[in-house]
């Protein structure tokens, strides 16, 4: 990435490469630096007789080290419960070190977690080969997936975004060894399959924690141009200035860019596979907004979060990240255009003001009579783009209203639909991916809220209902032909305890996109 203001050039990173293995290895015989078992509340109760665990695989361990590990976890007063974990360097074992890590009621919990847990436990004890195991069994069904976000967790949770710091540790983990969850093609793959789409979150999160003096639109553009030719061989870009846009009559999208001294850029790859027929033709927009200062209705005061707003391009963060994600695992028999209308909201006298009427791509007008109100705007002309491709369905994201915040909390996105088999789609994908959406009513007769005196409509149509009025503005600009949704991600965007984005969005979009091709 390039810098522009304050000398700002992020450093160059090399992300730890994590080999996963699965294997059905017996934990008293695995070799390396550290086994760790997931262990419930239920595995982790002992006899009150003999003290000896009732699991058995962990009295198997605590065996062969002649009842250490039953005494010391004990002493550590480890109960299984979430978030406990110990590690202790007992003789006895083919490993170095033996750990234990609390599930908490069931082993079926989030597996993802335990892989943080697991990636946390190894940053901790500088291990750089790693055994994972769990106390209880899992049935079948449930192996590949739990190995899977298992997988997941470990490289998510072992990632910190150090381009910004004057030092940063590197990881010394190396490899992981999963046992237990089955063996064979099917699980590599997963395994696989779960490593790129980690790669495309951590992707995600490291446009969104670029600040936005290093993140201008037009480095945007040359991240998403960097994406497609690194797989040239099954992507295209097309970057596009602000003549151009113009050209196209993009009247919204060049409204909310006109204040800024950097210049938007409109950015549109399209991912075709290599060989066979195309089923299927998706679209995927982001809302790029790189830096939102809400124009001169400004963000001000307490609770205005001004100083975040980088993160108003998550939209086009979760949109690059399952790009880069789908460019390696090229999944058959669909076609997907991935679309951003990427520029900032500044403040100037050149820059778009309250009561102007603005005339979107599709010939309709727009009263702002908010220019806060401004990722709409964008996204407007980028649907209209999206739909002029021909595709079959559109999913957009969006930081788009604090209203859905309100409304749903910082862990969950809002879905707004009118058609029903899409919703189902997106949400068995999210189950899948283990991100969180809640459906959300599109009340038609809210629109109301949002006629004009003397335009089509306004921008924005004021508290009540907000999240809802705003998936309404943004469904004018869908043609009647096309299925679309918009997630509002304005919540699960941003981790607050960690300061970091979270590149919520990528996982549900590769599994979508995964779920309408041909594999």
């Amino acid at each position: 990435m390039a810098h522009s203001l304050g000398l700002t050039q992020p450093k160059s990173t090399d992300h730890p490469k994590i080999s996963f293995a699965a294997t059905e290895t017996d934990v008293t015989e695995w070799k390396g630096d550290l086994l760790l078992v997931g262990a419930t509340e239920k595995d982790s109760t002992r006899d009150a007789s003999s003290s000896k665990f009732s699991n058995p695989i962990l009295n198997k361990l605590d065996a062969h080290l002649n009842g250490l590990l039953s005494l010391v976890s004990s002493e550590e007063d480890f109960t299984g419960k979430p978030g406990q974990s110990t590690v202790l360097r007992l003789p006895g074992l083919a490993s170095k070190r033996i750990g234990l890590i609390g599930l908490g009621k069931s082993a079926s919990s989030s597996f993802q977690s335990l892989g943080e847990a697991v990636a946390n436990v190894a940053k901790a004890s500088q291990s750089s080969t790693i055994a994972v195991a769990l106390a209880s069994s899992l049935d079948n069904d449930s192996k590949l997936s739990s190995a899977s976000a298992l997988a997941s967790g470990v490289v998510l949770g072992l990632f910190e975004d150090g381009r910004f710091k004057s030092e940063s540790k590197k990881p010394s983990l190396t490899s992981v060894d999963i046992i237990g969850f089955g063996t064979g093609p099917e699980l590599e793959k997963k395994l696989k399959f779960a490593e790129y789409v980690s790669h495309g979150v951590i992707f995600g999160r490291e446009l969104i924690n670029s600040p936005a003096n290093v993140l201008t639109p037009a480095v945007l553009a040359e991240e998403a141009a960097k994406v497609a030719s690194r797989y040239s061989d099954v992507f295209t870009a097309n970057i596009l200035n602000e003549e151009q846009c113009r050209e196209l009559k993009m009247g919204s999208y060049l409204a909310v860019a006109a204040a800024s001294a950097n210049p938007p850029f409109f950015i549109h790859l399209v991912y075709r596979p290599t060989s066979g027929g195309v089923k299927t033709k998706l679209a995927l927009v982001g809302k790029g907004l790189t830096f939102d200062s809400g124009g001169y209705n400004i963000k001000a005061g307490p609770g205005s979060s001004i100083e975040l707003m980088k993160f108003d391009m998550g939209g086009s963060a979760a949109v690059l990240g399952a790009a880069k994600a789908i460019g390696e695992i090229k999944p058959p028999g669909v076609e997907v255009h991935f679309i951003v209308a990427a520029c900032e909201n500044m403040i100037s006298g050149t820059g778009m003001r309250p009561g102007d009427v603005i005339t979107a791509s599709n010939g309709k007008t727009i009263e702002v009579n908010n220019t806060d109100a401004e990722g709409r705007l964008t996204l407007a002309d980028a649907l209209v783009y999206a739909c002029n491709q021909g595709v079959d369905k559109i999913v957009d994201l969006a930081t788009l209203t604090g209203a859905c915040v309100i409304a749903l909390g910082t862990s969950v996105a809002g879905i707004y639909t009118p058609n029903d088999e899409l919703a189902t789609e997106v949400i068995a994908a999210s189950e899948r991916s283990g991100e969180k959406l809640w459906r959300m009513p599109l009340e038609e007769s809210y629109w109301e809220m949002m006629k004009s005196g003397c335009a089509d409509m306004v921008n924005t149509g004021g508290r009540a209902g907000a999240s809802i009025t705003a998936a309404l503005f943004l469904k004018q600009f869908v043609s009647e032909k096309v299925q679309w949704m918009h997630i509002d991600m304005a919540g699960p965007v941003w981790n607050e305890k960690k300061k970091s984005g979270t590149g919520f969005g990528v996982a549900t979009l590769v599994e979508w996109v995964q779920t309408n091709s041909s594999a």
